[in-house]
Formats: structure tokens, C-alpha cells, sequence
């Protein structure tokens, strides 16, 4: 789901900065070099196939004296990424519901203030969706699956059977490569279009998480992981194909209110305004399923980090609800909503708010997955001898290539779309990552809660650990965890 409204949402990007050749190309490239990045990863995963990802691998590759330190810095990393994920996406579909009303209300322009209103709304009647019927979510996470397959499956071959506005020839839909919106140079315009796609690579963490709900996960999760980018990759070509070849002007496009022009796309290819909606409606009933199901996760993610005492008022955000909602954490669905609302705030002053949420997630996320490989590349490979899923000797080229491309990614997404840069349509989402980078540091310094959350962290580590050699089949022997921030190593057999 997350894939799909990565390739729809925020379109006005690639326009600009190109046009059809940008659309296809830069999700191919980006795809491509995601790929290594995805090796890297799931060769760690094989070592260590547990749910808790990134931070764990990160306490296992670390040195002892610094294990503490990187696991809290990566935990922060991707809580706050699964923060900005779900703001991405509520806001998302705010604004996908603006252009939902321009296909039968062109003229009108919503102020920032009313969309910011409409923003609000989506957030509170997804957040009060989550936490009443917390229960029913893995079932319409079925509905949404199989409504993502079948959506694809009806716009493209509605765009393609269609094509009101006329078709295109194989160059244009191929080459065509206009960056006279940009300002940016051609080359520099090109790799600026890497932003809408670049939540391709977000989909890594999300599968990670699966480490205990699946069989063999030691192998299959790092199967599932690679096989996610190429197959990924075949259905969003799939899906751009037809629009690269159907599109109308791209002046009439980037002319749309609110810089969002999804629902025009579709209503002229379509060639009617009710044949534009019906497009438009699968594209939001997916977004606002994405937006359940990636709520829900961010809040599994926060109650955790509260459990761990790693954030402020942890007490209060790792208490669960009462009465019927007795194992629901509502206070840690309640505070994702208040960051979510809090960072919305930045679309008062900036226009191109929505790309610096993407980002920040794509930032937070990327860096979390780097710093294991790094990790890994500095005990120059030596955990993942004799791993079920070997990268043998590619194993430095991929992991230096996928290193390299998340910097470069990180660089990328922080860029603002266009030249020259106003207040407004500037890219705050270094300020964002930096922001929350000092606020993890400040609770880290105040120390008051580090016993704590080493003792916890250890304690979930073994758990994940039991769990996971239990379905690879193996036996524990057991570590008392007040040794393991000693520095003691961890013995399976």
C-alpha cells in the first residue's frame, strides 16, 4: 500500500523536475540501487531475524562500549521515521481529498489554514479508527491488499483503453525530459525526481518487523526483503507505463490548486469528470487504508520505545487503555497524533511541506538501515560468515554501494524541488531530522532513564533471540542479562 501511494501522491515532484523520463527512470534507478541496499540488509537479518530490526542489529554489531549509544541512536532513528511515515501519508490524504473536490470545484482554492483543518480531520478520524477497532485492523489490511491489486489492475487499463487527451509515442513516453520548471540543472533536476520514489526503499523496515510472524525466518525474511525490490519494481513500471504515455499537458498539471495535480491527471485522461472521480476514489480509499495500517504501526513502534523508557514521559505513553481497550496503547496512538499535528504546522509557512515529510522519513529510515551495515563493514564482515542468506564475496561491494547511495539519498531528499527557494516552498526536513536528532541527544545526556532502558532493551533482546531460534529449530543457552551491557557475547547453538 505504502508502494503505490509513493507513485501516486506526490507526482507534482517528478513533473518538474522532468517530466515522463523522470517519472520512469528515476523509479527505475532508484530501484536499482535500492536493491543492494536490500541485500545488505536481509544478509543482517539472516543473522538476526527478529522483529525488533534495525536497533537490534545495531546492539549486536556495535562495540561494547558503544552498544548502548547506537542502539539508542537507531531506535530514535526509526521511531521517529514510523512518526513521519504516518504524518506523510494523513497528510497525504489531505490533500488528495482538495483535489478529490477540485474535479467538480476547479475554481475553488483552499487557504493553508483550511487545509491544515483538513489535515487535522483526517488525523483524528484515523487515530479514533485505529484505536476502536485496533482488533478488525489485519482484516482490512486483507480488504486493502486485495483493493491495491485490483486498483492498479483498473486505472491502468482505464488510462490506457481511455486516453482522451491523446496518446504519446514511445519517445516522448520514454525521453521526454523538460526542466524548465526546475531551475535546477538537467542532471542535478533528474536526481531531485528521486524524491517521490525514493518511499520504495521504506518498505525494508516494515518488512523487517516480521521477524517472529513467519516460518524459517532466518531465511525467508531476507528472501522476502530482496524479492520485495524487483518485483516492486515491475509493478510500478507497470503502473507508470500508461500515464507516461497518456499524459495531458504538464503546464495545464502544474497549474492545479494546492500543487496537487493526481485527480486532474485522471479526469482528463479519462475524459469526464465522473470518470476522473472513479479514479480518484480508488487512489484514496487505498491512501486512507495505508494511512490504518501505517498508524498502527507507528503506534506499535512508539508504545514500544515507551515500554523502553527511551522517550520523555514514558510512563504515561506506555500505559495501555482501560475497560474494552485494555490492551490497546492508546496514549502512544494519541501522542503519534499530536507529532503528527505538531509537524503539520509547517505547511502554515511552507507550501512544500508534504516533500519534507517524505524525507524526513526517508532520512530517519535510510540512516537506520545504514548504520548496521556500517557496523558491519567496520568488523570487516566477520558476523556474517557462514549466515544462511551469504552474500559470499559481493558481500564489501554491496555494502559499501549501499552506504553510498543512502547518503546520496539523504542528500537528495533534503533538497528543495525547485530554484529559486522562497519561504514557502522550501524544504525544512534537515531542520525536522536535525530537530529530532537533538531532542534524542538532550534525553540521552539526562541519563535518568539509561539503566532503565539497558535492562529493558536486554530483556527484549532475549526474548527476540528465544523466539527466533525456537523456529530455526535451535536450543538457548541461557545469559543473565545484567552481563550483556558487560559486553558478554550471546550463545546459540
Amino acid at each position: 500500500m505504502l508502494f503505490t501511494f509513493a507513485l501516486t501522491s506526490p507526482i507534482e515532484t517528478s513533473l518538474i523536475s522532468g517530466g515522463p523520463a523522470t517519472m520512469l527512470w528515476s523509479f527505475v534507478m532508484v530501484s536499482v540501487f535500492t536493491l543492494p541496499m536490500a541485500m545488505s540488509m536481509a544478509e543482517i537479518c539472516s543473522k538476526y531475524p527478529t522483529s525488533s530490526g534495525t536497533y537490534f542489529w545495531t546492539y549486536q554489531l556495535a562495540p561494547s562500549k558503544y552498544r548502548l549509544l547506537f542502539s539508542w541512536v537507531v531506535g530514535w532513528l526509526v521511531t521517529v521515521g514510523y512518526w513521519v511515515v504516518a504524518l506523510s501519508v494523513t497528510f497525504g490524504t489531505s490533500q488528495l481529498i482538495l483535489a478529490g473536490i477540485n474535479i467538480y470545484l476547479p475554481q475553488w482554492v483552499a487557504t493553508a489554514w483550511q487545509t491544515y483543518l483538513i489535515f487535522v480531520l483526517v488525523v483524528l478520524v484515523t487515530t479514533t479508527v485505529a484505536i476502536f477497532f485496533d482488533h478488525s485492523l489485519p482484516f482490512l489490511d486483507s480488504i486493502a491488499a486485495t483493493w491495491n491489486l485490483l486498483g492498479i489492475i483498473i486505472i491502468v487499463v482505464c488510462l490506457s483503453v481511455k486516453a482522451a487527451s491523446g496518446r504519446h509515442s514511445a519517445k516522448y513516453a520514454l525521453t521526454h525530459f523538460d526542466t524548465s520548471q526546475s531551475g535546477w540543472t538537467p542532471g542535478w533536476a533528474f536526481f531531485i525526481g528521486f524524491l517521490p520514489v525514493s518511499q520504495f526503499s521504506e518498505m525494508l523496515i516494515f518488512i523487517v518487523t516480521m521477524g517472529e510472524e513467519i516460518f524459517n525466518p532466518s531465511l525467508n525474511l531476507p528472501r522476502a526483503m530482496v524479492w520485495s525490490v524487483p518485483m516492486g519494481c515491475l509493478l510500478g513500471v507497470g503502473f507508470i507505463l500508461p500515464i507516461c504515455f497518456t499524459l495531458p499537458d504538464i503546464s495545464v498539471l502544474l497549474a492545479a490548486p494546492e500543487g496537487q495535480p493526481e485527480a486532474l491527471v485522471f479526469e482528463l485522461i479519462m475524459g469526464s469528470k465522473a470518470g476522473g472521480f472513479g479514479m480518484w476514489f480508488i487512489v484514496f480509499g487505498l491512501t486512507v487504508m495505508c494511512g490504518l495500517s501505517v498508524t498502527c504501526a507507528t503506534c506499535r513502534a512508539t508504545w514500544a520505545f515507551a515500554r523502553d523508557q527511551a522517550i520523555p514521559f514514558h510512563h504515561v505513553f506506555a500505559r495501555l487503555g482501560r475497560g474494552q481497550l485494555s490492551d490497546t496503547p492508546v496514549n502512544a496512538y494519541l501522542l503519534s497524533a499530536l507529532i503528527q499535528l505538531a509537524l503539520g504546522c509547517i505547511y502554515l509557512g511552507s507550501t512544500a511541506a508534504f516533500n519534507s515529510f517524505v524525507a524526513v522519513s526517508i532520512m530517519c529510515f535510510g540512516s537506520s538501515g545504514a548504520i548496521p551495515i556500517l557496523l558491519l563493514l567496520a568488523r570487516r564482515r566477520k558476523p556474517a560468515q557462514d549466515v544462511p542468506f551469504s552474500l559470499g564475496l559481493w558481500g564489501y561491494p554491496l555494502n559499501v554501494l549501499a552506504v553510498l547511495w543512502i547518503a546520496f539519498e539523504m542528500v537528495i531528499v533534503s533538497m528543495p524541488v525547485s530554484l529559486p527557494v522562497h519561504r514557502a516552498d522550501m524544504n525544512y526536513a534537515s531542520v525536522v531530522f536535525v530537530g529530532f536528532v537533538v531532542i534524542s541527544a538532550l534525553w540521552y545526556i539526562v541519563g535518568t532513564c539509561l539503566p532503565y532502558y539497558a535492562e529493558i532493551l536486554a530483556d527484549i533482546i532475549l526474548a527476540d533471540i528465544i523466539l527466533a531460534v525456537h523456529q530455526m529449530g535451535g536450543t538457548y543457552t541461557k545469559v543473565h542479562t545484567s552481563r550483556i551491557f558487560e559486553g558478554d557475547a550471546l550463545r546459540l547453538e
